[in-house]
């Protein structure tokens, strides 16, 4: 019989006293990873407390306001939708899409949270959500080779991280050591994560993954690998989820954006909106069986992703993010030229066009993707793979080229501006700026304030980590355009140039008169 999506197993549902179950607040958010014993190091010390550290304070309330906005009553319908198993609310990003209709009530919610970031925020708690919307859509690809009990866990798994509003992340990129050669023949082969020891009652992991993007602040990771393996790396074949306060769990973030800006005005991105990226270190970390949904098989380690309707539905969600983001860097760039009283010039306004052009473009591939959404076999429904991974390659061309039109539009004003908000409160520094830093019916605290805001989208560290994250975060461009190209419908195209062929001969020449 075919596993459905919802059913679990006999068994238990999985527990965590961490979580009363429902909807959290952004309170009981913050309280759950509040000195709950995670181990995060930064600038050579480890931070006790990320809810309060300078680095990752303002992040963990923007993380916060996310719950608050899904637990308003007034956002009820937008946000929540009834639990199959309960009946209790609970958030719209863990709901499986039976029709076009659900895939735009998921794609809404989602809009709404990416809209608190400006699209800065690429893995809030819908990101990996999506992954194991995915897996419970399509637990059969996870049962093949007599592993049903593997997949049982996985829809398990999705039902406790949807019925205790969960914020989970991933590990799921090995760090890049020896890329030459497979997990299993590093030096020492301990390296990349995988399983050393095996018990009756679950195993052991060691070794690190890298880009755990967000897991300073999540409730769990979920650790794998997307890269390709070969045969020997059965010990890292696997799939598996693990509190990021566990023993062993041991998160490296690297250098904090927000604790570097010297002020919320003079950085109103980096200081909210750095979820931070971490190497995480898995020593020697104790794994209970029920938290495993893939073990020590390289077929289905790979299938996960791709045969089941995770990696599209977890990607659907970036997809929407970076749409808000698109347009937010329209509205900056119509802005920037209204401001400077160049917005009526034709050669602007195209270059305005030019960025306008590229949102609705990928906004459309968006549409696209969800109105040609199909049923899988259990009636979950799958945007459109062909259209999704199109949409996925441009990300990564548009999205540099759209900051390069932001640079000719604001030119040297992005660069002269004050060092310091506080260059404002000093008087004769300050009165220099009002009288030469302004523009027609714009203050110079005004102009500074949209300028530095344009900087931090553009030219600090924190945008030059979002320019690299974007054209990445799907992995390698030449292996995302792969994807494209197994989602892509050749036979229709080669059959409209076998048509062209098959309608002349040598015998069609034009008659001489």
């Amino acid at each position: 019989m075919p596993m459905t999506p919802t059913a679990g197993s006999q068994s238990e549902p999985l527990k965590d006293d961490r979580f009363p179950g429902g909807l959290r607040t952004g309170a009981q958010f913050l309280d759950s990873i509040r000195n709950d014993g995670r181990r995060v190091f930064i600038d050579g010390e480890e931070v006790s407390d990320v809810t309060t550290h300078p680095a990752f304070a303002e992040p963990a309330k923007t993380i916060a306001s996310l719950f608050d906005i899904a637990c308003d009553p007034d956002n009820r319908e937008l946000m929540t939708y009834a639990s199959p198993e309960t009946g209790a609310a609970v958030n719209r990003i863990w709901q499986l899409p039976y029709s076009v209709e659900d895939l735009n009530l998921r794609r809404a919610a989602i809009e709404r949270w990416s809209e608190e970031s400006f699209g800065y925020m690429g893995r809030t708690p819908d990101h990996v959500a999506g992954f194991f919307v995915g897996y419970a859509a399509e637990p059969q690809i996870l049962a093949r080779d007599g592993n049903e009990r593997f997949a049982e866990n996985a829809v398990r798994i999705y039902e406790f991280l949807r019925d205790n509003d969960v914020y989970i992340t991933y590990t799921i990129v090995p760090p890049q050591i020896d890329r030459s050669k497979p997990a299993h023949q590093q030096d020492p082969p301990d390296l990349y994560c995988g399983v050393v020891e095996e018990r009756d009652d679950g195993v052991v992991i060691k070794g690190a993954q890298m880009l755990g993007t967000g897991s300073v602040f999540s409730d769990y990771i979920h650790q794998s690998t997307i890269h390709p393996m070969r045969p020997g790396d059965e010990n890292h074949a696997i799939s598996l989820i693990v509190p990021a306060n566990a023993p062993g769990v041991k998160i490296h973030s690297r250098r904090s954006y927000a604790r570097a800006a010297s002020s919320m005005f003079d950085y109103p991105l980096a200081t909210r909106f750095d979820e931070t990226d971490s190497l995480v270190v898995y020593d020697n970390v104790f794994v209970p069986w029920e938290h495993i949904f893939v073990y020590k098989n390289l077929d289905i380690c790979r299938d996960q992703w791709f045969e089941t309707p995770a990696h599209i539905m977890g990607n659907n969600q970036a997809q929407i993010r970076f749409v808000t983001k698109l347009r937010f860097l329209t509205g900056l760039a119509q802005r920037i030229t209204k401001m400077n009283s160049i917005n009526m010039m034709p050669p602007v306004q195209g270059q305005i066009a030019d960025i306008a052009v590229q949102a609705a473009m990928y906004e459309g591939l968006l549409d696209g993707q969800i109105a040609r959404a199909a049923p899988n076999q259990n009636g979950v429904y799958v945007p459109h793979p062909q259209t999704h991974y199109a949409a996925m390659v441009l990300q990564s061309r548009l999205y540099p080229e759209i900051l390069e039109v932001l640079r000719e539009l604001t030119g040297g004003g992005m660069i002269q501006l004050p060092s310091n908000v506080a260059d404002f409160d000093t008087p004769e520094a300050g009165d220099d700026i009002r009288r030469y830093v302004q523009s027609p019916g714009v203050t110079a605290e005004e102009r500074v304030k949209l300028l530095k805001l344009a900087w931090d989208a553009v030219g600090s560290e924190f945008a030059s980590r979002h320019a690299q994250y974007e054209k990445f975060y799907a992995g390698a461009p030449f292996i995302v355009k792969n994807r494209f190209m197994w989602n892509y419908d050749f036979d229709t195209s080669e059959a409209l140039v076998e048509k062209a062929l098959a309608g002349y001969d040598m015998k069609g020449r034009i008659e001489e008169t």
